[in-house]
């Protein structure tokens, strides 16, 4: 029986050529989705003020958790299904597809309703002040309704990718955050809305990405046929999606932890200073927008990669899973280097598109942006490298990294490095543990690409 086309592209196609046909896409969803994230605050910061920009701040590890779910289900589930095309055992990736379904669903809603009935006691939690509140707690509820539509669009958009069609994958995100960001302006000027106008907008795009998802899955060919039974949950084929998104999820449920605690020392040190406990987390929002545009870049690189990892790993082709992940880390080290030289050399430039015209505002956003990350030249390895594990089945390395990265270096140096320094403490927190980090992969990885070049030589 002859492989379908999308499947002999994965095991034939030029690798260069097969990275940069799945990572431009997601490159382009994820800028452009992170990017709705820099509207959002641009437009509240001329609409509104620097109140409105920290109160978005202060909810934006819920969107962490919605990602760190999505990616729990989507990213773990797309993994499974591609080791499983490599292996070429169709029933087994239908059924991590139709679980990852109804897996997105059910923890979507739950979440939502969670969300909405601890609102407030969260938001404080987060690190709000009374001040912060009165835009927070709108703008939050709001937020919390859409949560199902963000889990399972992003979800399914893991799926779509790793089925062989980047470019939907991408326009299922894209379209989303276009809404969001013509559509916010006209909730928040023409509408008189508010910031519940950017709050609608945001869920509205993420129904506008639900309903693209689940055309997809009803309409288009995929590599497998969905069948009812798919849909029934079973106990094996969760905890294969939890093995393998299980590093990607704690990674974000720890970045989380880490970016509360980050908003906390913040606020305390923030009110001990001439800036104040709201400018100190506006700025540190701004600055953290700015960086994930970068991350999306990189991200997009490493999403890119996972169907080549998976597919190729689960044939035994090792020589191509090591050929994309070196050249991966060689593209993703461009971008980060790129990324470093324009955040030191620019970043007054930078930050004025958020549109405060509180100099106190820029005098400490440059001061956090040249400390907070001093290191974002080698901030490509970790994403791509904890990817490359979860590809090739090994997710437990990807949870060590990030439990050394979050867990063990840069949550106790938030706690501990501001006794000694005060706000500088929390900004030399975050380079500190991105350098120890980057070793740390980089031995990781290598070692990896050496015990799979044996297995290569061994390969019949």
């Amino acid at each position: 029986m002859t492989a379908p086309p999308r499947q002999t592209m994965l095991a034939t196609a030029p690798v260069s050529k097969l990275i940069w046909t799945f990572a431009i896409p997601a490159i382009l969803s994820q800028v452009v989705n992170s990017m709705h994230n820099i509207v959002d605050q641009t437009f509240l910061g001329w609409g509104i003020g620097d109140l409105a920009i920290a109160a978005t701040n202060i909810a934006f590890p819920l969107s962490t958790l919605t990602t760190a779910l999505a990616a729990l289900i989507g990213m773990g589930g797309a993994a499974g299904f591609s080791l499983d095309l490599g292996k070429k055992q169709a029933r087994s990736a239908r059924k991590n597809w139709g679980n990852a379904i109804v897996l997105s669903v059910g923890l979507g809603c739950l979440l939502a309703v969670l969300a909405v009935a601890f609102l407030e006691p969260m938001l404080y939690l987060f690190g709000a002040t009374e001040a912060m509140m009165i835009y927070a707690v709108p703008y939050a509820r709001i937020i919390s309704m859409g949560l199902p539509f963000a889990i399972f669009s992003m979800a399914m958009a893991h799926f779509i990718r790793a089925d062989g069609s980047p470019k939907f994958s991408s326009g299922v995100l894209l379209s989303g955050a276009i809404f969001n960001m013509i559509f916010d302006p006209i909730f928040l000027f023409a509408c008189s809305m508010g910031i519940q106008g950017v709050a609608l907008a945001t869920v509205l795009g993420q129904g506008l990405s639900s309903c693209l998802a689940l055309y997809y899955l009803v309409r288009r060919r995929h590599m497998v046929t969905l069948e009812r039974e798919d849909f029934r949950l079973s106990a094996g084929t969760i905890k294969g999606i939890g093995a393998l998104g299980g590093a990607i999820f704690f990674n974000h449920v720890i970045m989380t932890a880490a970016q509360v605690i980050l908003m906390n020392m913040l606020r305390t040190y923030g009110a001990q200073s001439v800036y104040g406990s709201e400018i100190a987390i506006a700025g540190s929002g701004a600055v953290g927008k700015v960086m994930i545009v970068f991350l999306s870049c990189v991200i997009g690189i490493a999403l890119g990669c996972q169907p080549i990892f998976g597919f190729n790993y689960g044939s035994k082709r090792y020589d191509r899973v090591i050929e994309a992940y070196r050249k991966a880390l060689r593209y993703g080290t461009t971008l980060a280097v790129i990324a470093f030289l324009c955040i030191q050399l620019f970043p007054r430039q930078i930050l004025s598109i958020f549109g405060s015209e509180d100099p106190l505002f820029y005098e400490f956003s440059i001061h956090y942006i040249r400390i907070y990350l001093l290191m974002t030249f080698v901030n490509a390895f970790q994403p791509i490298t904890s990817n490359f594990f979860t590809s090739i089945g090994k997710a437990k390395l990807g949870f060590w990294m990030a439990l050394v990265r979050q867990g063990l270096l840069l949550i106790p140096l938030l706690l501990l490095l501001p006794l000694a320094l005060g706000m500088d403490g929390v900004l030399w927190a975050g380079p500190i543990s991105d350098g120890v980090a980057a070793v740390l992969v980089l031995v990781l990885g290598a070692r990896e690409v050496r015990r799979l070049t044996v297995q290569q030589e061994e390969t019949p």
